[in-house]
């Protein structure tokens, strides 16, 4: 007995130094960006030692503001966020509907219509790049920001594939004791689904949120007034044209993904949750 619980302790502690040690590696670059965003351009260059790479002294705080005043942050902050919270509830709230749909409703072609949808995941976005660009030109939108979240109302396949696995997962009979006290579909959708699928719901609007907050290509297609720049096409503008001043540059890198570092660490819980629950079926 003592054996076997001397074999489990050093079995739980291979495995948190084996987790550790994995932080470690994953934390480095991110402690890197950090570390040269508040050095000084002799300091960046200075790599005697892994203490001199990773703790600047002196600390240059006057970075980030000089860095802020180049990219014009702010305006970029504010286009930023508004693409993003758009996407963020277009997913949402088409992706949740129709996952509803495809679910816990049956009617016609619904295994058909499911497959359809699931099919346009195998599209690179390179495909219909070109069409979406035409469609965009002809109703004249192009130079706005219309382009980059009007396409998160329209139900990507992936987020509805996620949100339909987690319906899937719960009771039957939470839906039939709904319907004998007189709700309808949408009321079902509404006061008793929608709380049950918080996880899924975080773990969407995570996955989202990333990919709204980080997306270049939109942007460089799309947006020809700096005035109507994102986060990523300013810095890649500030990179063109400060590119050999590190510190600022990666001062400027650390200001964007910021926002995305907190979230995660604010709904790390419902992310973790909705992604490990997400194809379990009841």
């Amino acid at each position: 007995m003592i054996a076997r619980k001397t074999a489990t302790k050093a079995i739980q502690v291979l495995h948190h130094f084996v987790l550790a040690l994995g932080v470690i590696v994953f934390a480095t670059p991110l402690l890197w960006l950090i570390a040269t965003s508040l050095k000084t351009d002799e300091q960046i260059v200075d790599v005697s030692s892994m203490v001199r790479m990773l703790v600047p002294h002196p600390v240059k705080w006057s970075n980030y503001p000089e860095a802020l005043r180049f990219i014009n942050y702010f305006r970029a902050l504010f286009n930023t966020a508004l693409v993003t919270f758009m996407s963020v509830v277009g997913v949402a709230l088409s992706c949740s509907l129709a996952a509803f749909a495809f679910a816990r409703l049956s009617w016609p072609g619904r295994n058909v219509a499911f497959l359809l949808l699931l099919s346009t995941m195998m599209l690179p976005y390179q495909v219909t790049m070109i069409p979406l660009f035409l469609i965009f030109t002809r109703i004249g939108w192009v130079n706005t920001l219309k382009p980059l979240w009007i396409g998160a109302f329209f139900a990507p396949g992936f987020y509805v594939f996620l949100l339909r696995q987690f319906f899937l997962t719960i009771p039957k009979d939470l839906e039939d004791a709904a319907k004998i006290d007189g709700c309808g579909y949408f009321g079902i959708y509404a006061r008793v689904m929608l709380p049950l699928i918080k996880p899924a719901i975080s773990s969407v609007v995570i996955f989202q949120f990333m990919a709204a907050w980080n997306d270049f290509i939109g942007p460089l297609i799309y947006i020809q007034d700096n005035e109507l720049a994102t986060l990523s096409l300013a810095l890649q503008a500030f990179q063109s044209m400060h590119g050999a001043e590190w510190s600022l540059l990666m001062a400027a890198c650390t200001v964007m993904i910021l926002p995305v570092i907190i979230l995660f660490l604010a709904a790390q819980r419902y992310f973790i949750q909705g992604v490990t629950l997400t194809g379990l079926k009841a």
